[in-house]
Parts: C-alpha cells; structure tokens; sequence
C-alpha cells in the first residue's frame, strides 16, 4: 500500500493489559485486508532469543555487533546496542521486508501515533486523558472520548480504522 510505512503503536498503562492479545489479532485482520504487517516488540526485562552453547551465541558473546542468524525459512538479526541506547528510527530502518504498517508494542512515552489497550480490572490510569499521541483507545468497557474506542473483541472495526489512517 505505501512505500514508507505506517507507524503505529499499541501501548497500555500496566504490563498484563493484553497488548499482545491485540497485535496477534490484528495481524491477521490486516493481512485479510491486504496488508503487510511488522512488529517490533518492546521487553523491559533482559532477554536473549539466541541459545547458550550454540555457534551463534559464542560468535556474539566473542564481540560481535551484529550476528545474523538464517536458514531457508527464516532470519534473525541480533544487534548489541552499544551503552545501551536503543534507538527506534535505527530499529525500523532494520525491517527491511517490503511492509505496510509496522506495530510496535509497547514504548508508551514515545511520541508516535497509539492506540491505548485500556482494561479496568488491570489498567492503573488512562492514558489517552494525558497523551495527545494516543490516537483510539480499544477497551473491555465502553469509553466515551473525543477519540475513536473500540470493543476489545472488534478486530473487523479496529482494523477499519488502521487502513483509513494509513490512507490519509
């Protein structure tokens, strides 16, 4: 559909709220409309996806920046950002596959278009009260904003309201 993509994030107060719950919905949703979709995903804890004794791991943990992991059906470039400063325009300039919209989940302090999973049973505050970036808001109860809301279960609305949003 376009030749840059569609930034947008999905973010929510507290962890728990059901942000992945939501992207692994609205991927196929998208993809059903004709859509390409890449996700960049948030962690706020340490992680690796790589294994401990394998080739790879003992290539990286010997100092290299980059170790690009690949077979027939499948890649995976790990990067070490150097004291520790991850950059998001860097991240994006990594997805190199022909895409639509690329999702990222999590990183609510950024300041790019949102869509806010509010739950009330889970959610600590309202987001989309303070942050002019959140941009819709999908929750278990019916909100009444100036911004668009959607029922938590309606991925045919929400993902209505993404395409038209990277149509403008």
């Amino acid at each position: 559909m376009n030749k840059k993509p569609f930034i947008l994030g999905v973010c929510a107060a507290n962890s728990g709220s059901g942000k992945t719950f939501v992207i692994e919905r609205l991927i196929p949703a998208l993809n059903k409309k004709g859509l390409s979709v890449s996700v960049i995903k948030h962690a706020h804890h340490s992680f690796d996806i790589d294994i401990p004794g394998k080739d790879s791991f003992k290539i990286r943990e010997a100092g290299a920046k980059q170790t690009l992991i690949f077979n027939s059906a499948r890649s995976a470039l790990i990067t070490e950002n150097e004291k520790n400063n991850f950059n998001l325009d860097n991240a994006i300039e990594q997805i190199n596959q022909p895409t639509d919209i690329i999702l990222i989940e999590g990183l609510k302090t950024m300041k790019i278009p949102k869509i806010e999973i509010y739950r009330e049973q889970i959610s600590s505050k309202r987001l989309y009260k303070e942050d002019p970036n959140i941009i819709g808001v999908i929750s278990d109860i019916d909100i009444k904003h100036e911004i668009p809301s959607f029922s938590f279960i309606d991925f045919d609305k929400i993902s209505e309201f993404i395409i038209k949003l990277i149509r403008k």
